[in-house]
């Protein structure tokens, strides 16, 4: 029998691409070769696609392979997406890439593909509506407001004020879509936050300023097979920075974690995975997702980001969750394409 072929897409559009890069380096590195025929398919800063060799994988940043990517790799349109592969591993994160872009061009070839489809896909993106579905199901979510980038230039000041007689500081200003803690400012005082707003409305023409949480902070993977959809083990984070930046999400030695849980007990844990499954199912997630969240020191579960699709370099919460339940990183990654491949087989129209 043939070989499925397996086409690991990474790099990028959007402000995550070198989370994106890692991410699909140790997909394609940890992929069943007995099973599977890895094509690295990398995109560059303009939404080109090449077929990239392993040399090219191994390259440091996207930068890096960008510059060689005329001499050494292969240029594909989109229409012809589909005679260079079978399957999609989507190893994008951030705009274009897990916002239900990538997803719809899938569609469109007829290629299935890991992660949820086009609408969740955007969902998972999206901090503003999914508090307003999450809040609908009866989840709870942080406090938040939204500003738009127009309202704002027009009457700073009145925002100013609303903000303030709304919340106690500190406050979160974040904007609405994107990953990664990019974008985000941990606002102190009246005094810094209109530079905080403004630094958010740089990555988006929405934000939202959000209260400021303090407990613990956790992060649960959800896998889906044959239409259950499951924890695996919670990972408590404890960031070095006063909130979880993105230097402390991946630069070594920055955030320890402990999976399965040190200091949240274990009824409270399971009681955390039920929320985790309904803000799932809420989303309409399918294949896999990351829902990220808050244990307040008064005892809330808040669902603060749920994630679409989940970072997968060696250290991520993916598999040092799957490892906590010991499944190796070949193990998982093949039941994620397996799975995919079954949920696509299923569905009527777009996923």
């Amino acid at each position: 029998m043939s070989k499925l072929r397996v086409g690991i897409i990474s790099g990028g559009m959007s402000s995550e691409r070198e989370v994106s890069l890692n991410s699909g380096r140790n997909v394609y590195d940890n992929l069943d070769t007995d099973l599977y025929e890895g094509k690295p398919i990398f995109m560059d800063e303009r939404g080109s696609l090449w077929i990239i060799t392993w040399q090219l994988v191994s390259q440091n940043t996207t930068v890096d392979i960008a510059e060689r990517l005329e001499k050494e790799a292969r240029r594909i349109s989109y229409q012809d997406l589909k005679k260079e592969i079978d399957f999609a591993f989507i190893s994008l994160h951030g705009k274009y890439g897990d916002d239900g872009c990538i997803q719809g061009l899938l569609e469109l070839l007829g290629i299935p593909y890991t992660g949820p489809g086009i609408l969740a896909s955007a969902l998972g993106m999206d901090k503003h509506m999914q508090q307003i579905l999450l809040k609908a199901e009866g989840l709870n979510v942080p406090d938040s407001i939204v500003i738009h980038e127009r309202e704002w230039m027009e009457n700073k000041e009145g925002l100013k004020r609303k903000i303030s007689e709304h919340f106690a500081f500190p406050v979160f200003t974040k904007p609405t879509r994107e990953g990664s803690s990019v974008g985000v400012t941990g606002v102190k005082d009246e005094d810094s936050l209109e530079k905080g707003i403004e630094d958010a409305l740089k990555y988006d023409n929405a934000i939202l300023v959000e209260e400021y949480l303090q407990g613990i902070e956790f992060s649960c993977i959800v896998l889906e097979e044959d239409g259950e959809a499951a924890p695996l083990d919670l990972t408590e984070i404890y960031p070095q920075s006063e909130y979880y930046t993105y230097d402390d999400k991946y630069m070594p030695g920055r955030c320890r974690k402990f999976t399965p849980p040190k200091n949240i007990p274990a009824d409270v844990v399971e009681k955390i995975k039920v929320e985790v499954v309904k803000a799932y199912h809420a989303l309409g997630f399918r294949s896999y997702g990351r829902i990220d969240g808050f244990l307040t020191k008064d005892g809330r579960i808040l669902i603060t980001d749920p994630n679409s699709s989940s970072g997968m370099a060696p250290s991520s919460f993916f598999f040092e969750q799957a490892a906590s339940m010991g499944m190796l990183p070949t193990i998982i990654i093949s039941r994620l394409i397996q799975n995919a491949i079954k949920i696509h087989q299923k569905k009527k129209g777009p996923l």
